[in-house]
C-alpha cells in the first residue's frame, strides 16, 4: 500500500514557514510569476507542493533557494518555521567595510541667528 505524499497549496507553505509575512504577499508573489517550482514557473498559488521540492524565489535583494523538508500543520513560532525548509541559498555578498563620514557636519553644530540672517542675505541676493 502506497501512501499518497503530503502535499499543500504553495502560497501557504510560504507562509506557514514564514517566509513571507502574509499569505496574500506570498500569493501575489507567486501569481506574478516570480517563484519558481523544481525550476518551472509557476502562476497559480494554488499549486501545490510536498516535501522534496525546491522552490526559488526573489525575497528583497536576494535570490532564495529553498528544499522543503516538511509540510508544517501550522503557521508556528520562527524557530518551528526553520524546521520546514532547507535554505539552498548561495551566501550572501560581503558588505564593504569602508564607512564614507557623515556628509556636511563640521562639527559646530546649528547655525546661531546671526549666522542665519547672513545666510538668508546672500539667499536673496542670487534670487534678485
Amino acid at each position: 500500500m502506497n501512501s499518497p505524499r503530503p502535499t499543500i497549496r504553495l502560497d501557504k507553505w510560504l507562509w506557514h514557514a514564514r517566509l513571507f509575512k502574509t499569505r496574500t504577499l506570498a500569493a501575489k508573489q507567486v501569481t506574478a510569476g516570480s517563484v519558481r517550482v523544481n525550476g518551472n514557473k509557476v502562476a497559480k498559488a494554488a499549486v501545490t507542493v510536498g516535501p522534496g521540492d525546491t522552490l526559488t524565489f526573489a525575497q528583497g535583494r536576494d535570490i532564495r533557494v529553498i528544499e522543503i523538508a516538511e509540510i508544517g500543520a501550522r503557521r508556528g513560532p520562527a524557530p518551528e518555521a526553520q524546521l520546514l525548509y532547507i535554505d539552498r541559498s548561495p551566501p550572501p555578498e560581503p558588505k564593504p567595510d569602508y564607512v564614507p563620514p557623515a556628509p556636511g557636519f563640521e562639527g559646530k553644530g546649528r547655525p546661531t541667528k546671526k549666522t542665519r540672517r547672513s545666510l538668508d542675505l546672500s539667499r536673496r541676493s542670487h534670487l534678485e
